[in-house]
């Protein structure tokens, strides 16, 4: 399990308070794996998911960092969202 991937999900849970209750979120961070986002909180793994966010570890750093807003990497192309997009939408609001 790689140390990026378990500081991601730390990071998330950080943001989200330990987990959001609307559903479940897959980030996948390119070349280093997914995380999961749910009403248990974040951690490693590659499950089904409500909305799958997917990103190279820069932007994902960038977002958790708080110097990029989701929706700017969305608009940019940084960042694609595949499946329910207002569960992304509440979900960006949340990490900004």
């Amino acid at each position: 399990m790689s140390d990026t991937l378990e500081q991601a999900a730390a990071k998330l849970n950080e943001k989200t308070d330990g987990g959001i209750d609307d559903g479940t979120v897959k980030f996948v961070i390119t070349d280093e794996g997914s995380i999961m986002l749910d009403s248990a909180g974040a951690r490693v793994g590659d499950d089904a998911a409500d909305v799958t966010l997917t990103a190279d570890s820069e932007t994902f750093q960038a977002m958790m960092d708080g110097e990029m807003n989701p929706t700017s990497a969305f608009m940019s192309g940084k960042l694609s969202v595949d499946g329910d997009m207002g569960l992304a939408m509440k979900l960006a609001s949340a990490l900004a």
